[in-house]
């Protein structure tokens, strides 16, 4: 039993069945997706006071004036990454973890998630809770995401979870050939972006929408 699983005062499971069930019908989520949704306690990644609002389809803060994504915002990053078993994936923005949890549920254990964190105490909240919940393919590095981390590229997939004013030309070279990065870009409005990088090295650039995110501090993001 998880040490929070003392102090619940509703049924955290049926409110985490019922909220991945509702983003499948929604979203036309593939069957790892929802399972992964379904299966990572988003409750054990949000400050004890917002508990109760862990299912809904809301950011939380964490802290460090930093939010917890929106479950449907993970899933579609997810989903639009194409992840598969035993990829290599690199996380610019590790925050509470909770994202990171959801994708090393995707490519198993014999994949790796690098997930990089700025802020110190936001990174070893989040590598105390995902050991705690027994992840061992996460690597929590303190860091500038914008930079990448170029000591395990090239990656199979890259993520980032703040928003940039534009793709930091670090992860486009850590991308591998044939990878695939989700990016949000923009200051004020902001896209996700889906970039594509070919056996050639071509990149190829696709607004995918929207988007509302934190800004990317980094040398490759906002100053």
């Amino acid at each position: 039993m998880l040490f929070r699983d003392k102090y619940r005062d509703t049924n955290l499971d049926e409110k985490r069945n019922r909220m991945a069930k509702i983003l499948r019908d929604e979203l036309n989520l593939s069957p790892e997706v929802f399972e992964a949704i379904k299966k990572v306690p988003r409750h054990e990644f949000v400050p004890y006071e917002h508990i109760g609002d862990a299912y809904s389809d809301i950011p939380l803060p964490i802290g460090e004036a930093q939010t917890i994504s929106a479950p449907h915002m993970v899933a579609i990053m997810c989903e639009l990454l194409n992840l598969g078993k035993g990829m290599k994936v690199l996380e610019v923005g590790g925050g509470s973890g909770y994202h990171a949890a959801v994708v090393s549920e995707i490519i198993g254990d014999e994949g790796l998630i690098i997930a990089v964190e700025r802020r110190e105490e936001l990174a070893k909240r989040a590598d105390e809770i995902l050991k705690r919940l027994g992840y061992r393919n996460i690597r929590i590095v303190i860091g500038d995401g914008s930079k990448g981390f170029p000591l395990e590229a090239p990656y199979d997939r890259i993520y980032v979870t703040a928003s940039a004013p534009d793709i930091p030309k670090p992860l486009l070279i850590q991308l591998k050939n044939g990878g695939k990065m989700i990016i949000p870009v923009g200051e004020y409005s902001q896209y996700l972006y889906i970039v594509e990088k070919d056996e050639y090295g071509r990149i190829k650039k696709t607004n995918w929408g929207g988007v509302r995110f934190v800004q990317l501090i980094g040398e490759y993001g906002f100053k």
